[in-house]
């Protein structure tokens, strides 16, 4: 982003918020497991089962992250439109 303008203003780790929305996720596609069955293959679900528990821990756990990055190109004078502070952005 750098290269091309842009000026990384904030980064925020979501990786706690990705743990519980895969946790929750993970709940729903369970409950619902029956009527996945009946538009995909066993094997595809045994896949999803995996991938959402799995990285459910792995976030949990910290073995991987996401990030959100929020960058602005700067006019001319150096100036953004961009709010100074997270309060500011709603």
């Amino acid at each position: 982003m750098e290269r091309v303008g842009f000026e990384i203003l904030d980064v925020q780790s979501l990786r706690p918020h990705y743990a519980l929305t895969l946790r929750e996720w993970f709940r729903r596609f369970t409950e619902r497991r029956s009527v996945a069955a009946t538009m995909a293959p066993d094997r595809l679900l045994r896949v999803w089962d995996l991938y959402l528990a799995g990285c459910a821990h792995a976030f949990k756990d910290g073995v991987i992250s996401v990030h959100q990055v929020l960058a602005a190109k700067p006019d001319e004078h150096g100036a953004t439109r961009a709010p100074l502070t997270r309060e500011q952005q709603a």
